[in-house]
């Protein structure tokens, strides 16, 4: 999910806390790391080719929903009356405004049912959601995928060619703030060469899956 600002969401209430906190959940994966990084990459290609029971959580948003994208496989496209309900009723494991206008967030129905039915979970998420969610729910695996140089990450940036250069240089800015912070991740995965990086993260999944 490409998030370049945010607005603070409250603190999370002890109900979500304890839901989130028991001990015979399945596992909570949460992979972020800058945008252009690769991450949404890495995770659709383990979960194409690994034997596990895990699944990617499907966030939410208020933003028009594009042409190619489909409601309940890209995001849940809700309107922000249905939005503001969810996370007034509590429904919403994290929650965050992008530059003042659009909702984004994750609903607590991809994830808390499915870790109880012995199914892992996977959030691609942006740093400030990945801190968000090991506040709501400490027991998540957090991991980080950052680029082999921040030269790389910028010719991958500016390689596409649908952005336009003061979305490019908000990017980076994010970046270097998101990279700044990646030793608040339990493991950081550098997405070199895809398989490899692919192989890694199965691996410290599994790790988790065995605990």
């Amino acid at each position: 999910m490409g998030r370049d600002a945010r607005e603070p969401q409250p603190p999370v209430n002890g109900e979500a806390f304890r839901a989130c906190h028991h001990p015979l959940l399945a596992p909570l994966v949460v992979v972020s790391g800058p945008s252009g990084v690769g991450k949404t990459t890495v995770v659709d290609r383990l979960l194409a080719g690994a034997q596990l029971p895990l699944r990617r959580a499907v966030t939410a948003t208020t933003r028009p929903r594009r042409a190619n994208e489909e409601n309940g496989r890209d995001y849940h496209f809700w309107g922000e009356g249905e939005f503001r309900k969810a996370i007034d009723d509590g429904r919403m494991l994290e929650w965050a405004v992008v530059f003042g206008r659009d909702f984004y967030g994750t609903p607590r129905s991809e994830v808390d049912p499915h870790r109880a039915e012995g199914r892992g979970v996977i959030l691609v998420i942006d740093v400030q959601g990945a801190a968000n969610v090991r506040q709501a729910c400490p027991d998540c695996l957090l991991v980080f995928i950052e680029p082999p140089s921040f030269e790389e990450l910028e010719a991958r940036l500016r390689g596409r060619q649908d952005m336009p250069e003061e979305r490019v240089l908000r990017r980076l800015k994010t970046a270097r703030d998101e990279m700044a912070r990646a030793g608040e991740f339990h493991h950081r995965i550098v997405n070199r060469d895809l398989t490899d990086a692919v192989r890694e993260l199965e691996h410290v999944i599994r790790e988790r899956f065995n605990q």
